[in-house]
């Protein structure tokens, strides 16, 4: 009776510690993959923005939100610094071939 009560109230419940790191490393999993989801989003508007000619002010905005989510990306661990360093690179080569 007691344990029913337990878990209709919605107590927490012991669990090994493996089962509570896998939980822990998918909820890390959903949260870095919509990140990523968000600064794959920036470069393609980014790219479009390119191919469709638009003004160079509102190219280098973009560019420079790209540079932001890509740092911050760095700064929780969800990208290493080369890879951002990388995209960087590439995306302001495309830039400076207009």
């Amino acid at each position: 009776m007691a344990e029913d009560k337990a878990a209709a109230k919605g107590a927490k419940t012991r669990r090994p510690s493996a089962q509570k790191r896998d939980i822990q490393g998918e909820k890390r999993r959903l949260r870095n993959r919509s990140y990523r989801a968000e600064v794959l989003t920036a470069i393609r508007t980014f790219e479009a923005s390119i191919t469709k000619k638009e003004a160079p002010e509102a190219v280098k905005t973009k560019l420079g939100e790209i540079y932001s989510l890509m740092d911050k990306g760095v700064k929780r661990g969800v990208y290493k610094a080369q890879k951002a360093s990388r995209t960087k690179s590439r995306l302001t080569a495309r830039l400076a071939s207009l």
